[in-house]
């Protein structure tokens, strides 16, 4: 579904990224973890259109989508949520729901997909009408998450979904994801800094490091390395 091949990108003159590969297939959950600084934002901000990619390409389906624009992969069926917070505060549930949809004329299909999305979710439906601000951490990321679901994406980029979590929401947001995957088949690709809980949600994992693939696999596999445990998941 997603392939990125050779990738260098980064700011200015200077290359974050040197050399990236990887793929995710259809229905897959893909992670990819590494230290601060190994450049996995970057690769998101790649794939999107946000960073300038300088050499090799980005091919999603049958599409290159190397430095298109964001609205425009969007469109392609990548949707993305970001690390920091993005709902709006002010606005209901129900009302960014509708926002991810902001390209769709059509009420009928906007109103089909908001009961499809609070199906998904019951306790977003309990609270439909309830300021977004007003709900916990955890929460607002399942309305992220359910709100890039509203265009039926193929792929969905999540960006650290455990950022800003207790360990008792960060449980409930991978369990979702998990769920998700094996309910509607939804593909995933995370980059996630609690290497642990990303790679035992996930059914591959690449580790980046200094913009670089250093290890990639079976997720279960990866949490038995030695070195990748040594290095990334303390011990």
């Amino acid at each position: 579904m997603l392939l990125i091949e050779n990738v260098y990108a980064g700011y200015r003159d200077f290359d974050i990224l040197k050399g990236v590969n990887l793929k995710v297939n259809p229905g897959e959950i893909v992670c990819v973890i590494g230290p601060n600084g190994a450049g996995k934002s970057t690769v998101f901000k790649a794939i999107y259109g946000l960073v300038k990619i300088r050499q090799g390409r980005v091919i999603f389906g049958e599409q290159n989508i190397t430095n298109l624009r964001p609205q425009q992969i969007l469109q392609a069926g990548v949707a993305i949520v970001p690390q920091m917070r993005s709902v709006f505060p002010q606005m209901s549930v129900r009302e960014n729901l509708e926002l991810g949809m902001y390209l769709e004329k059509n009420q009928q299909r906007i109103q089909k997909r908001i009961d499809y999305v609070l199906e998904l979710f019951p306790k977003l439906a309990q609270r439909q009408y309830q300021q977004a601000g007003t709900m916990s951490g955890g929460e607002q990321r399942m309305l992220e998450i359910g709100r890039s679901l509203m265009l039926e994406p193929k792929l969905v980029m999540m960006d650290e979904p455990s950022a800003g979590l207790s360990p008792s929401m960060t449980k409930m947001i991978f369990e979702n994801i998990v769920r998700l995957n094996q309910e509607i088949g939804l593909t995933v690709l995370a980059i996630e800094q609690n290497a642990r809980q990303g790679l035992e949600s996930s059914h591959r994992g690449y580790v980046l490091e200094l913009g670089k693939n250093t290890f990639e696999g079976v997720a279960s596999e990866l949490l038995q390395d030695q070195e990748v445990r040594r290095s990334f998941l303390g011990g």
